[in-house]
């Protein structure tokens, strides 16, 4: 991480810490990286008027390690009964991290928020897809190391993290997902992140499983 990123990080993490002092306890939680930032399901919810509380704690830039040590502003601080989890896209971008490693860390993330909020119900979320054709120049790089290809594996590392974990693992991607299996031209911004339009391709099937009844 640069130190620019890192100041920028570390604004974003005081920022929550405030939000976090009125915040209702007992909610539904979104938290990870940037495509878990981005994702305005909070004003999604607003807009229809549904009867949910959701609070978005995503942090563009982190990695499975700076997750780790933010469990307890992004998640511990508002102490949910639910949690949606999209973290380690940014490890799957930089070759110096191995899939091994990003797992052992979501690992340990997972362990960590069962220990301390017994109960919780998590929901791991599959990796979008990426679309390199769509991509500008500055983001094709990235996407030559971070590729559809691996990202499928990484799901499916994912998944046993899920059923090891007793969690739920979740793929939403269908709307996003074009006929070769890249993301969709239209919903992306560079190839990677998506727009507002894309995310709400996919708002209905996360409707489902935010507002689906208790698992107990």
């Amino acid at each position: 991480m640069t130190p620019e990123l890192k100041k920028e990080t570390d604004r974003k993490l005081e920022n929550y810490r405030k939000l976090n002092q009125t915040a209702k306890k007992n909610q539904i939680l979104f938290v990870g990286s940037s495509l878990m930032e981005m994702f305005p399901v909070e004003e999604f919810i607003k807009e229809r008027n549904l009867p949910l509380i959701v609070y978005n704690r995503g942090v563009g830039g982190y990695k499975t390690e700076d997750l780790l040590k933010a469990l307890q502003v992004c998640v511990y601080d508002l102490s949910p009964r639910r949690i949606f989890i999209n973290i380690g896209t940014n490890d799957l971008s930089d070759a110096s991290i191995s899939l091994e490693q990003m797992i052992s860390n979501y690992d340990r993330i997972l362990s960590d928020i069962q220990s301390n909020l017994p109960g919780v119900e998590l929901y791991i979320m599959a990796y979008y897809p990426v679309n390199y054709e769509a991509a500008t120049d500055e983001m094709k790089p990235c996407l030559q190391i971070r590729n559809n290809a691996k990202i499928a594996l990484a799901n499916t590392e994912v998944m046993k993290l899920a059923q090891k974990h007793n969690a739920k693992y979740i793929d939403v991607n269908a709307a996003l997902t074009d006929r070769e299996g890249n993301l969709k031209a239209e919903y992306t911004i560079e190839g990677m992140h998506i727009n507002r339009n894309g995310y709400l391709s996919i708002l209905d099937d996360v409707l489902k499983y935010v507002s689906e009844p208790a698992w107990k």
